[in-house]
């Protein structure tokens, strides 16, 4: 379900670890204070389904989640290709707000992934560890993390967003190029969909 891939901070050209192994992943993530998990994939969620209906499906896992954490704030967002004329910009224009590596200072960034794929980049310490994610998903960014996030070209995903704060997504940008450095989402998507068939 998930592909995570750790290469020093100068760059992808060395990759120190690369693993789509659930508890490899997990163990990896721990270790630099990043929670992990997979929750059940619910197959009568389809993707663009409606926010309700999302967090109805989900209910006992984000009641737990919310039990465990103190979390605030539960909602659902998708971003579907619609057919519409304006999707390519729309499309680019969301995914741009995300490509710049930040922080969140006051909350954590905790996602979980319905339906869809996209990529974390966790930038801590000397090394930046590309999380893919994909249905079924979940990821927790503590605050102060750097990072980025990309959702490819055509983004096309549901998730469920946890917030503490209020004021929801909330960044502050470094100003640090690192980002272009490294495989957005549609590379590492296609070398992983290349792996596994």
């Amino acid at each position: 379900m998930t592909l995570l891939t750790t290469w020093s901070e100068s760059g992808p050209g060395t990759v120190v670890r690369r693993t789509s192994d659930p508890r490899a992943v997990a163990t990896a993530l721990a270790a630099v204070g990043v929670r992990y998990e997979q929750w059940p994939v619910r197959d009568d969620v389809p993707p663009g389904a409606d926010p309700d209906t999302v967090l109805a499906a989900y209910r006992e896992e984000v009641e737990r989640l919310v039990a465990e954490e103190g979390f605030t704030t539960v909602d659902a967002v998708s971003l579907h290709p619609d057919g519409t004329p304006d999707w390519p910009e729309r499309a680019a224009r969301a995914r741009q707000a995300f490509l710049e590596e930040h922080t969140h200072e006051d909350d954590d960034e905790v996602r979980f992934f319905v339906s869809g794929a996209g990529v974390f980049y966790l930038h801590i310490g000397a090394e930046v560890h590309a999380v893919y994610c994909e249905r079924g998903d979940l990821l927790g960014v503590p605050r102060g993390t750097t990072h980025w996030f990309d959702m490819g070209t055509e983004p096309d995903f549901t998730a469920i967003r946890f917030f503490h704060e209020e004021d929801g997504w909330v960044a502050a940008f470094t100003g640090s190029p690192i980002a272009g450095r490294f495989p957005g989402f549609d590379e590492i998507r296609a070398g992983y969909a290349g792996a596994r068939g």
